[in-house]
């Protein structure tokens, strides 16, 4: 019995892996995707816009 006690621990952790990956995937979209996208959107073009204005800078 002693295989059991050894596999018990891991197929319980598997387990709890596919349910958090399960809820991740599920709560992707939704009503606030658009203000997410639009949030990352606006931080991507803030830093592109430091790094040319350094680049720029620099030149």
């Amino acid at each position: 019995m002693d295989y059991v006690s050894a596999l018990v621990p891991p197929v319980v952790m598997a387990v709890f892996f596919i349910g958090v990956v399960r809820v991740i995937v599920k709560t992707q979209g939704g009503a606030a995707k658009a203000k997410e996208d639009a949030a990352v959107d606006a931080a991507l073009a803030r830093a592109d816009n430091a790094r040319q204005a350094s680049a720029g800078g620099d030149a």
